[in-house]
């Protein structure tokens, strides 16, 4: 099943992997390589932190590797209209009145303080596929919540 994200967003988890792997690997290959050369490792500090450093950068490569074999960039300056889908930005009321937009991306892309949400997250799950004027319910956290679609747009 493919994972969506928008292009903005395969091409951040592009940047990061070519960083990682062209640029921050071979840096602190080197630096563990002069860490080694000064003798007793077990006390080197810059060679241990290197070494640990190393292995995360390692970590994150293999996720970002296994990341982008799965991604599929969806643009959504292609859709139009009423209907919520992947890439919204989408009006709602909850049922005390009060007025909140959210943004549906991919799991990759999520920011609350930027209120952009996932897909797959339960609010955007309830959201995806209904209109202006609907009412969703859905499961959050906190209990079951009803709300209203006020608006829908995507981005031009």
């Amino acid at each position: 099943m493919p994972v969506y994200i928008t292009p903005e967003g395969y091409k951040k988890i592009v940047e990061e992997y070519n960083w990682l792997h062209s640029t921050e690997r071979p840096r602190i290959t080197a630096e563990v390589s002069y860490a080694a050369s000064l003798g007793d490792r077990s006390e080197n500090s810059e060679y241990l932190y290197g070494k640990k450093r190393l292995r995360e950068i390692d970590k994150r490569i293999h996720f970002l590797r296994t990341r982008l074999e799965k991604i599929e960039p969806v643009d959504p300056a292609q859709f139009s209209g009423d209907a919520v889908l992947f890439g919204a930005t989408v009006g709602i009321e909850d049922e005390d009145g009060r007025e909140q937009t959210w943004t549906i991306r991919g799991e990759d892309e999520v920011d609350m303080a930027a209120k952009v949400i996932s897909y797959v997250s339960p609010l955007g799950r309830a959201l995806i596929g209904q209109q202006v004027g609907d009412t969703v319910r859905f499961a959050s956290p906190g209990g079951e919540r009803e709300l209203t679609i006020l608006s829908v747009r995507y981005p031009s």
